[in-house]
This record gives C-alpha cells, structure tokens and sequence, in this order.
C-alpha cells in the first residue's frame, strides 16, 4: 500500500511537471507573437527572476534594448510603455522555468528524505534536472542570436533547436512517469503497430521542425493560399535553390515541406488507427488512440484555416492568423505527446499474456 501511494504521488509530481512545461512552450509562443524575445538583452540565472524595480533600472534596460537592430529598425518609435509591455512576456517566460527548478527541486528532496523515490529513479531525475538546465542554456543561445545590428529576430534555426530540444524534456518527463504509473496490466503486445507509431513520431519530431522554421521564418504569409501554395502544386524554388537553401532558408519551399508532411502524416495516422482499433484489451490504450485520430484531424485543419488566415483580421492585440498559429502549436505538441504515450503502451511485452 505504502509503495503503491509513493508511486501515485512520484508519477503526479512528474505529470505535474509535463504540464508546467507545456505552459513554458505555450508562453514562449506568446514571448513570440508579442515580439517580446529580445526584449532582455542579459542572461543572470540567479537575479534575473526580478524585474526592474525602479526607474533607473527600467531605463538601463530599455537602453540595452535600443542597442539592437530589432530596435533601429522597427521598434524605433517604442516609448518606455510599450518596452515594458514586450518585457513582461520574456521576464514572465523566464520566471515560469525557474518557478520549474523550484517545482522540481523541493518535491526531489522531500520525496528523497520520505523515501518515496526509489534507488533506481534517482540517476534518471538527476537526468531530467540536467536537461532542464541545458534547455535554459539553449534558449539564451537562441535569444543571443538576435541580439545584435542586423537580425531583426533570432535564428530559426536557433529557434528549432530550442523548441524541439523542450519537446525532448517534456517527452522525457512524460515516459518517466508512464514507467512509474502505468500497469503492466495496460501494456500491449503488437510489434507491427508498435514500429508503425515509432515511425510516426519520428516524422512528427520532422514536423514540428518545420514548424518551427515556420513560425521563425514567419514563412506562412509567404503562400496564405490553399490547397496550393501561391497557385503551384510544386514551387518552382525546388529547381532554384541548392538543397540546404531548400531545406532550411527557402520560405515557400519550406512550406511546402510542412504541409506535405502534414498530408503523410494524416494519412499514416488514420491508417494507424484502423489497426489500432484492433487492439483493445487495454483501457488507457483505447482511450488514447482515439484521441490521437481526433488530435490529427484538428491539426491539419488548424494548419489550413492558419494558412488562409495569414496575414488575417485582427482580434485583440494579434491577428487571427496569429492565435490560430498557437493553438495550431499546442495541438501539435499534444499529438506527439499522445503518440509518445502510444508507443510507450505499445513498446512493453503485456506480463499477464
């Protein structure tokens, strides 16, 4: 009874976790629609969770910022107000991933000294404690990027690697808590299904990449059109560009690559599904599979009205365009953790058969 209750509150702390950061990518989204980002120019990991506290200190701060290109070139008429506006949202990203630290950190020790974490978690927390401080150390990596006279933003590239190295943690949080809660009772034996969702997870990691590049490139006002892109099934900057401008710089034909992607990708998972539903002696499985089929569909859609969307009507302080883009995120972001928990059901041999 004592192990089962210290197991439940291990995996809640974990879940815990996994929802926090969620929040952290869902914010840095925010940091950049606002175009918050740059708005920090220091990284302090210890006194950085305070926020200029007077006058002077707000002035030094919107001063390092009017040192940047990002300023010079299309911020130049921002007032002192409206710096402080862009400053929340970067300040309130970092605060959230050291109010993380924090949640993890305190529960690791008490869980520590109350002998509720067993001798083999501990090497694989420390693990996700590194990882964690890593993707802090990314991130100042990626905002360094465009800290400078000529980049009006930070490297997509740069961005990519920051959002998909936070998709790795959260996984990596997520599969440790799965290992710790879930029954082997809920486990399933299918070796076909389980190399086809592997496959899957690996074009969506290629996917969100994409995405990624998207949303950094700004790419997807480039062809807000549909179902072609600026009136060509196939962009002609697939025979004008070398390979790695293709892939990695080309606007439309990286378009291009991510709307493919998304049409393999739909396809694969409703084919996917109709083999999973074969599978049905395990509950959580029955239950996740059908949300992943949801999830895709009201992905792919996401994408589309996105598209047609950019550069949009505008709500609020953002387009529509842009909160159709973040929703589009999260909802991506949630397929691939849901297709992760499919495999992790799918990659254990069911100890009861």
């Amino acid at each position: 009874m004592q192990e089962e209750k210290s197991r439940i509150l291990v995996s809640n702390w974990l879940f815990l976790g996994v929802v926090m950061l969620i929040v952290q990518v869902i914010l840095g989204g925010v940091t950049r629609l606002t175009g918050s980002g740059l708005s920090i120019t220091e990284w302090d990991p210890i006194m950085g969770f305070l926020p200029p506290l007077n006058k002077s200190q707000w002035q030094h701060a919107f001063q390092q910022y009017q040192q940047i290109a990002q300023f010079k070139y299309m911020n130049f008429d921002f007032t002192l107000s409206d710096f402080k506006h862009i400053f929340f949202w970067e300040w309130f990203h970092r605060l959230w991933a050291r109010s993380i630290g924090i949640v993890f950190l305190i529960p690791f020790i008490y869980f520590i000294i109350k002998k509720r974490i067993k001798p083999w978690m501990i090497q694989p927390l420390i693990g996700l404690f590194i990882l964690g401080g890593f993707q802090g150390l990314i991130g100042w990596i990626m905002v360094k990027s465009g800290l400078n006279d000529e980049n009006l933003y930070v490297s997509h590239i740069k961005l990519a690697v920051h959002f998909v190295a936070a998709m790795v943690l959260i996984a990596y949080t997520l599969l440790f808590a799965l290992v710790i809660r879930v029954p082997q009772t809920q486990k399933v034996t299918n070796s076909s299904l389980k190399k086809f969702t592997v496959l899957i997870i690996v074009l969506l990691f290629i996917q969100i990449t994409y995405g990624a590049f998207m949303a950094g490139l700004k790419a997807a006002s480039a062809a807000p059109t549909w179902p072609t892109i600026n009136g060509m099934w196939l962009p002609v900057a697939f025979w004008k560009e070398s390979m790695t401008q293709n892939l990695f710089f080309n606007k439309i034909t990286i378009h291009f690559i991510h709307r493919t992607l998304a049409y393999v990708i739909l396809t694969m998972l409703i084919t996917w599904y109709s083999k999973a539903m074969q599978v049905t002696q395990s509950d959580w499985f029955n239950a996740t599979k059908k949300l992943s089929i949801v999830l895709v569909i009201v992905q792919v859609l996401l994408g589309i009205a996105a598209i047609l969307a950019s550069p949009g009507i505008v709500l609020g302080k953002f387009s529509l365009f842009e909160w159709l883009a973040e929703v589009h995120q999260i909802i991506g972001m949630l397929l691939l953790l849901l297709m992760i928990t499919n495999a992790y059901l799918l990659l254990f041999k069911n100890l009861n058969t």
